[in-house]
């Protein structure tokens, strides 16, 4: 069995997600944003809405796609670290915000397809 580093697939799969949603009109804002609550894989802008993506990967032996992997706990981290992110980038603070799930999914054969879930998640609290 080979082992691959997860940190490698990770922005291998990244790398394919701003691609793609760079040729489908996004405008990049910042890759990797970190803190202490989480990160966030891309953050772009579709016209003036703020767009959170979270990228994940699936390979062939994956029983379901990447774009269903992102479960409530997930989610919820994805919302916070968000929040620290707009309190740090005032400039942003009145932009609306939507939360997309990028799935990059690769059959037995080799073959990858994108999964592009706009609006994949909304935030509970009004207060995004």
């Amino acid at each position: 069995m080979v082992r691959t580093d997860t940190r490698v697939v990770g922005a291998d799969a990244e790398n394919v997600a701003y691609r793609y949603l760079k040729q489908h009109g996004l405008t990049p804002v910042r890759r990797n944003f970190q803190c202490r609550l989480g990160e966030l894989d891309l953050i772009m802008r579709d016209g003036r809405c703020l767009v959170v993506v979270e990228v994940r990967f699936r390979g062939s032996r994956s029983f379901v796609t990447a774009g269903l992997t992102i479960d409530n706990r997930k989610q919820q981290k994805i919302i916070r670290t968000t929040a620290m992110f707009l309190a740090w980038n005032e400039r942003f603070a009145n932009n609306p915000i939507r939360f997309d799930v990028v799935g990059i999914n690769t059959d037995a054969d080799g073959d990858t397809t994108i999964e592009w879930i706009r609006d994949a998640f909304r935030p509970t609290d009004s207060r995004l």
